[in-house]
């Protein structure tokens, strides 16, 4: 393989949504179930996913549903201590990048995160600078493969030259019917056999 495009949330780093959860209603003083509600049952955080709201579009949405301003620094610091990056993976990758291997993200994201990745999680910057994509800037969420060949296409990489690696079924089937080679890897520990082939 030429190239390998990881998804970020349960592959590179390991992600806690609780934890983000807790932060923003610790600091709005609203209830666990009221913050997870407007987030995750209204259908704001798909929307912000699949590109449909930018940065200050999504923020309102919830503000709205929530009856109160959500800051945008609130949000990044929950969405920090949510996210720990998998630093023993790091290395690895950074000597793959280093014989030439072409290393990107994609993940079912927003443009929030984008907006603020390198605070969020550091660790993974500067390795994949310029190469980390969310899905809303495609207008279209994993599995659909239309995100995958958009990503590839931004990239300046082909199908048959690219690994994708994504901790779901769903993504990795996607990824396939993309046309590309991809594997299910939930734990750290498989994505580093995934990428032992230098």
């Amino acid at each position: 393989m030429k190239n390998i495009l990881f998804d970020m949330d349960g592959v590179l780093v390991d992600y806690e949504p609780s934890l983000r959860v807790g932060h923003i209603a610790m600091a709005l003083g609203r209830s666990v179930a009221e913050v997870r509600a407007a987030i995750y049952d209204s259908g704001v955080e798909a929307d912000a996913d699949a590109g449909r709201l930018g940065p200050d579009e999504y923020l309102d949405a919830l503000g709205r549903i929530l009856g109160q301003s959500l800051p945008v620094d609130v949000w990044a610091d929950a969405r920090r201590r949510a996210t720990r990056v998998r630093t023993g993976l790091m290395a690895r990758i950074a000597s793959l990048a280093s014989q030439g291997i072409g290393i990107g993200i994609l993940t079912n994201n927003g443009h929030l995160l984008a907006a603020h990745w390198e605070r969020i999680a550091p660790e993974l910057f500067p390795l994949f600078r310029g190469r980390a994509l969310v899905a809303a800037e495609f207008g279209v969420t994993k599995p659909d493969p239309r995100v995958y060949l958009a990503a590839l296409e931004k990239l300046g990489w082909h199908v048959q030259d690219t690994l994708f690696i994504d901790d779901s079924q769903a993504n990795v089937d996607g990824a396939v019917a993309a046309g590309l080679v991809a594997r299910r890897c939930a734990s750290e520990a498989s994505v580093g056999e995934a990428i032992a082939f230098e």
